[in-house]
């Protein structure tokens, strides 16, 4: 509720601008009731109402700017023919000094200021008015000088504020893109290997369905038992192919990369070898399996393949000296896997995520899965990830068997 004025009056600049005539008006008006009764207009309405005409200006200053310095500086006559001045004048000019100061071009700002107050000074020379207070006409010059001065140098400080403030906006606004794009081409980049990846997959899966359909129509009529079995695992193996392929479609958004170097894809057995490397490197880790191993995709298993090999480059290129562990969990509707390290951690946060980080996260998401990376209690740093296991046919058994090796 409080700030419901506040809101209006910056939706309506008239509006607000009308407010602050009539308090000009206002001032002039309790300026001369507080003064002796012998400083006090012959006729107060006339007074009134030639308070109310130099300060009509002022509700167009924001609107109407070029209008209202022209208007404010025709008011010059009005004393002439009046032969009084309202104190509302002088505020206009004030006003209407620091409103072109503060929103136009330092150019064009003097000079609307040098054509509203060198008139004034003219007249203050040439014709200046009767008045009581016994001043002269140098003191009013410097008077109207110094005023214009002042005014004139609070709204280019005020333009210069809202020009740093602008400029630090743009420059917000710019690094805010340029973050996103270079989340976004890490994003496109980490897709683009997964792609690469599972397009290996896929192709070397057809590659032996092809070789057992092959088979299988050699010795079909031969031994049908040994068919029958090769249909059966080309049965599972074209299920499993179909759903590394709708997962390599959600993965592809750019155009393919040049294939890599043709390389057998890893799987978990590959892990023992990633904790053997870390190792040779200086990293004491402890590798345990827990769980029945059972059989998974070879998607999930290179998936938890690539979480565990960046979670352990990450310990150690931010670890120092420390240990580390990882663990394999099979759940039976899921397999985990957790890298830890005893280490110092990565330190602060950058203002966007790492590649490796992002590539972590995109194979979870691409099978549905969970990731949690994060400090531990008490000092280290913690990769935990958690893909559900889809249950089919003809895939290969996972390696290894229930075990802790140090």
């Amino acid at each position: 509720m409080t700030d419901a004025p506040r809101v209006f009056l910056r939706r309506h600049p008239v509006a607000a601008d009308a407010l602050l005539a009539g308090a000009l008006v206002l001032f002039d008006v309790l300026f001369t009731l507080l003064s002796p009764r012998d400083f006090w207009p012959r006729q107060l309405p006339s007074a009134l109402g030639l308070s109310v005409l130099c300060a009509a200006p002022v509700v167009l200053r924001r609107r109407a700017t070029r209008w209202a310095v022209g208007a404010a500086a025709a008011t010059l006559v009005l004393p002439a023919l009046y032969e009084s001045a309202p104190s509302t004048q002088g505020l206009t000019f004030v006003v209407l000094t620091y409103t072109v100061a503060a929103t136009w071009p330092a150019r064009r700002a003097v000079l609307a200021s040098v054509g509203l107050w060198v008139p004034v000074m003219v007249l203050n020379v040439t014709a200046p008015l009767e008045s009581r207070l016994d001043v002269g006409t140098g003191y009013l010059v410097l008077n109207n000088l110094l005023t214009a001065v002042v005014s004139y140098a609070v709204g280019r400080a005020v333009h210069a504020r809202r020009t740093s403030i602008e400029a630090l906006r743009e420059r917000a606004r710019v690094a805010e893109e340029n973050q996103r794009a270079l989340a976004e081409q890490a994003v496109a980049q980490e897709r683009r290997r997964i792609a690469r990846e599972l397009h290996d997959m896929v192709a070397h899966q057809v590659s032996v369905m092809g070789v057992l359909a092959t088979g299988a129509r050699r010795v079909l009529r031969r031994d049908a038992d040994a068919a029958d079995a090769a249909i059966a695992t080309i049965e599972g193996t074209s299920r499993a192919t179909l759903r590394e392929m709708r997962r390599l479609l959600d993965v592809l958004r750019t155009d393919a990369e040049p294939a890599a170097e043709l390389a057998p894809q890893p799987d978990l057995a590959g892990i023992e070898a990633l904790v053997d490397r870390a190792r040779d490197a200086g990293l004491p880790v402890a590798f345990q399996v827990v769980g029945e191993v059972t059989p998974v995709p070879d998607g999930v298993a290179l998936a938890v393949y690539r979480i565990v090999q960046e979670a352990l480059a990450n310990s150690l290129r931010h670890a120092g000296t420390a240990t580390g562990q990882v663990r394999l969990t099979f759940g039976g509707t899921f397999l985990s896997a957790e890298v830890t390290d005893t280490g110092r951690g990565p330190g602060p946060q950058p203002p966007r995520p790492g590649h490796g980080l992002v590539g972590m996260q995109e194979w979870v998401g691409l099978y549905g899965g969970t990731l949690h990376t994060g400090p531990r209690p008490g000092g280290g740093f913690r990769v935990y990830a958690s893909i559900p296991v889809e249950q089919a046919d003809g895939v290969p058994a996972a390696a290894g068997a229930d075990r802790e090796t140090r």
